[in-house]
């Protein structure tokens, strides 16, 4: 069995560490390091925090457990069917990727047991009543986007970043935030290496709304923003019944299943999801260029080669412009930009389109000669083919047909009233 032995919380020094052990009884330390606060989190509020640490821990032991996956795991909880059916998701819809690359299938996967009636929480046993807005930063486009609309609306919020040093980009520093937290991440590299197990793409929004949440009651808000538009539900491939994409935990359903957890479980007077869920990725690309790009334009960036990798200095944001990410960035900002000032954001200035190292990412894109859509958080095809038809005149053309889309950009999609907002449409 793969156990989530327990968490301990360091009042003095806000750290948090959770404790593993894999099959092999290799055991695991991963330690979180939260943003010091004056909120008063002891008391009727602790036992708010102890919940979101159980969250916590349940849902960052995915990176431990995809090193020798079994579908046998067992902790101290007692979970409800509920619950079960929640964290199995969370263990085989976000692990999607990671069984389809390392040929898994759900059986292979872990299964949760419930084991008491329901768990929720009583009125009597919800005594969380705090105020403010805690937003998840990154530096992309889409969490800049929510900022300059906090701003814009001429809302106080706290931005965090989840970082595994103490760097991080300092565009942050300019997001009208009124005080930027960073989390520290430490990961359990060395005995990971020491388990020499499988590796694979974990559910890593799913991680950073966990972490989030946790800061969030530390810091005494209500409300926790992520950043993310109509994204994450377009499958790759099958596995059986288990449809296969790259970013499960980003879903409008995984959105509103973790939002479920959280009133359930933690406290009905949090909310958390992502004010501009009702947005096609293309459509998000032009609020940006309006709201944003005379302001950010030149310091931000979506690519991870260049910037996310654990360890990377990532103070200034910059663009490797040879991987699927830069090649969707450019598709989704071809009509809102002109040729020259999206190529000025690349290094040597050069058209993507005119690129032969990325002609198959495009072709993936785009859904051409049976390429599969990389396993990256990239738009849907039809979108993609859509925003090709609609680019700026200038542009260079890729050199392959792309069919014609329907795809309506200015559409709106299911989303949960979080704020009321002013988008600036």
């Amino acid at each position: 069995m793969f156990e989530f032995l327990n968490h301990k919380f360091d009042q003095e020094t806000f750290t948090a560490h959770f404790y593993y052990r894999d099959i092999n009884s290799i055991e695991y330390q991963e330690t979180i390091k939260f943003t010091k606060t004056d909120f008063d989190f002891l008391g009727q509020n602790a036992k708010t925090l102890d919940r979101a640490l159980d969250l916590a821990h349940i849902i960052i032991g995915v990176s431990y457990y995809k090193s020798h996956p079994t579908s046998q795991v067992t902790s101290s909880y007692a979970l409800d069917s509920w619950q079960a059916n929640f964290f199995n998701k969370v263990y085989q819809e976000g692990l999607s990727q990671f069984a389809y690359e390392n040929d898994l299938t759900r059986d292979n996967l872990a299964h949760f047991q419930s084991s008491t009636p329901d768990n929720t929480l009583s009125e009597n046993e919800d005594y969380y009543h705090a105020q403010g807005i805690l937003a998840g930063e990154s530096g992309g486009k889409d969490s800049l986007l929510v900022s300059k609309i906090l701003q814009n609306n001429q809302l106080s919020w706290t931005g965090a970043m989840i970082s595994s040093t103490n760097n991080y980009p300092k565009i942050l520093d300019h997001i009208g935030a009124q005080k930027l937290q960073i989390i520290i991440r430490k990961i359990d590299t060395k005995n990971l290496q020491k388990a020499n197990g499988l590796n694979g793409h974990v559910p890593i929004t799913y991680i950073n709304m966990a972490i989030l949440l946790v800061q969030a009651i530390l810091n005494g808000d209500s409300i926790i923003l992520t950043s993310i538009g109509h994204e994450g539900a377009e499958p790759h491939a099958f596995i059986g019944d288990l449809l296969v994409n790259h970013q499960w935990s980003k879903t409008w359903e995984a959105e509103q299943l973790f939002a479920d957890y959280t009133r359930r479980y933690i406290s009905k007077n949090i909310k958390i999801g992502s004010p501009i869920r009702q947005f096609s990725e293309l459509k998000i690309a032009e609020l940006f260029v309006k709201n944003c790009w005379a302001e950010y334009g030149h310091q931000f960036s979506s690519c991870n080669v260049a910037n996310y990798k654990q360890g990377n200095d990532n103070s200034k944001l910059s663009w490797c412009g040879l991987c699927a990410k830069c090649a969707n960035s450019y598709l989704l900002f071809a009509p809102f930009l002109e040729p020259a000032e999206l190529d000025s954001i690349f290094e040597n200035q050069e058209s993507l389109f005119e690129k032969p190292e990325l002609a198959d990412d495009f072709k993936g894109l785009l859904g051409l000669d049976g390429i599969m859509k990389p396993f990256e958080c990239v738009g849907e095809i039809d979108e993609l083919r859509a925003a090709y038809h609609m680019k700026k005149p200038g542009y260079k053309n890729l050199p392959f047909d792309i069919p014609a889309s329907t795809f309506d950009y200015r559409k709106e999609y299911p989303a949960q009233n979080l704020l009321e907002l002013n988008y600036a449409k």
